[in-house]
C-alpha cells in the first residue's frame, strides 16, 4: 500500500469522523456521553471518569475543521465541569482524563486563562493523591461504606500523569513533575510483568506502601492480561518518557507493546483480554485498539527511523481496520463512530457496544496520522 493510498483512507475517515460528530452534536451537545445503548449514546453525570472525552473528540475536530459549533460545545462542557471541581467531593485518580481534554485542550488551542487555571486546580487536588509511602497515586474512593481501597492504584492512571507533567511546565515548580515520575516509577516497578503483560489493579499497604498483590480488575483473572489496561501502560510509558526522556520509560513502553502486538488477531483488533479462555474471549475490545494505536504513533516518534516501523506500521493497520471493519459509516441509528467496545467484562457492563473513549482515541489517531497537533497529553 503506497503512502498516497494511505493518504487517502485516512482522509476520507476523519471527514466521515467529523461528519458523524457533528451529526451526534447536534443531540449529546454538552452533555457526557459514555457508551451507546440502542444506537444511543447513554449521557452520564457531569462528576463520571468518562466526562473529558467527548469534548476531547471535539475539540481534536474544531482544531483541523474550524467548526465553532464544535468548539461552543466543548468550552459549555468544560464549563459544566465547573460544579464537580469546585463542588463534588469525591473527585479521584481520574482527573487527568477529564481535565486534560477539557481545560488543558481549550489553553493549548486559545490560550484560555480561565482553563489554565481549572487544570492547575484540577492538577493540585491529583497531587493531593499521592501516597508518599507507596509513590502512587491512589485509585479510588470507596464505593460503598466499610470498603477499603486506600492502597488500590491502577494502571488507567499513568494516562492521568499528563496533567501533572503540564503543571511543571506552565508552573516552573517540579513539584508536580515529582509526583508524576514517583507514580511511573512504581508503574514500571510493581504493574509491568517480565513478559510485558500488565496488572490492572495493583494493592498496597497504604500506611507502609509495601506491595501486596496484583488484582485483576477488568480484567479476566489477577494474572490475565486485559488488553485496555495494556494499551494504558503503551501510551501512558510513552508520555512519561516524552515528558522526562528517561529511558526506562520508553523501554518498559516497548517491551509491553511487542507484548500487545505479539497477541493480535488477523484484523488487528484486541480481543478485551489476551489471556481469558477461549469461551470468555469472544468479544474485541476496539477502544483498546484505538487507543494503543495512538500511543504506538507516539512511540514510533520516540524511538528514532530504525524502530519507528516496528510500531507506526501495527498502529496504521489497527486504525484502518477500525475504519473499514468496526466503523458505523452509513449506519444513521448508531451514534457510536466504532463498534465492539468492551468496558467492563467481568461486571457485565457495556459488552459489545461503541465507547466514548474509543471513539476519541479513533479520532486522536487519524489526527496524529494526519500530523493534525496539538495532542493534549503533550
Amino acid at each position: 500500500m503506497t503512502a498516497e493510498t494511505k493518504l487517502e483512507w485516512v482522509e476520507e475517515a476523519w471527514s466521515k469522523a467529523l461528519e458523524k460528530t457533528q451529526k451526534n452534536s447536534l443531540r449529546i451537545g454538552a452533555g457526557f456521553p459514555h457508551a451507546a445503548q440502542g444506537g444511543k449514546y447513554v449521557l452520564e453525570e457531569p462528576f463520571w471518569w468518562t466526562a473529558g472525552f467527548w469534548p476531547g473528540q471535539l475539540w481534536l475536530l474544531y482544531n483541523e475543521s474550524g467548526d465553532e459549533s464544535l468548539k461552543v460545545i466543548a468550552e459549555e462542557c468544560e464549563q459544566r465541569l465547573d460544579a464537580v471541581l469546585n463542588e463534588y467531593v469525591r473527585l479521584d485518580h481520574d482527573l487527568g482524563f477529564m481535565w486534560t481534554l477539557t481545560s488543558v485542550a481549550s489553553y493549548k488551542l486559545l490560550g484560555n486563562e480561565a482553563s489554565k487555571i481549572r487544570a492547575l486546580k484540577a492538577a493540585n487536588f491529583l497531587a493531593a493523591r499521592f501516597n508518599l509511602k507507596g509513590n502512587f497515586i491512589r485509585a479510588w474512593n470507596p464505593w460503598f461504606e466499610g470498603e477499603d481501597n486506600r492502597g488500590y492504584a491502577i494502571i488507567d492512571c499513568a494516562m492521568n500523569m499528563p496533567l501533572l507533567f503540564w503543571a511543571s511546565e506552565v508552573t516552573g515548580d517540579p513539584r508536580y513533575r515529582h509526583i508524576a515520575e514517583a507514580h511511573m516509577d512504581t508503574v514500571v516497578k510493581h504493574f509491568i510483568r517480565p513478559d510485558g503483560s500488565v496488572y490492572h489493579i495493583v494493592r498496597f499497604d497504604a500506611e507502609t506502601g509495601a506491595f501486596i498483590e496484583g488484582i485483576g480488575g477488568q480484567g479476566y483473572a489477577a494474572e490475565s492480561a486485559w488488553s485496555r489496561g495494556t494499551a494504558w501502560a503503551i501510551y501512558g510509558l510513552t508520555l512519561a518518557y516524552h515528558h522526562t526522556g528517561k529511558s526506562e520509560y520508553l523501554y518498559t513502553a516497548q517491551k509491553v507493546a511487542h507484548f500487545f502486538l505479539a497477541r493480535l488477531p488477523e484484523d488487528h483488533v484486541p480481543h478485551w483480554d489476551f489471556r481469558a479462555p477461549a469461551e470468555d474471549r469472544v468479544f474485541r475490545d476496539s477502544s483498546a485498539g484505538a487507543c494503543a494505536a495512538s500511543g504506538l504513533l507516539l512511540l514510533a516518534d520516540k524511538v528514532g527511523e530504525l524502530e519507528a516501523p516496528v510500531y507506526r506500521e501495527p498502529a496504521i493497520k489497527m486504525l484502518e481496520s477500525l475504519y473499514r471493519n468496526y466503523g458505523t459509516w452509513g449506519n444513521d441509528a448508531e451514534e457510536g463512530l466504532i463498534l465492539h467496545g468492551t468496558s467492563n467484562y467481568p461486571a457485565g457492563q457495556n459488552i459489545d457496544v461503541p465507547l466514548i473513549y474509543g471513539d476519541f482515541f479513533y479520532v486522536e489517531g487519524l489526527a496524529r496520522l494526519k500530523g493534525k497537533g496539538p495532542f493534549y497529553w503533550e
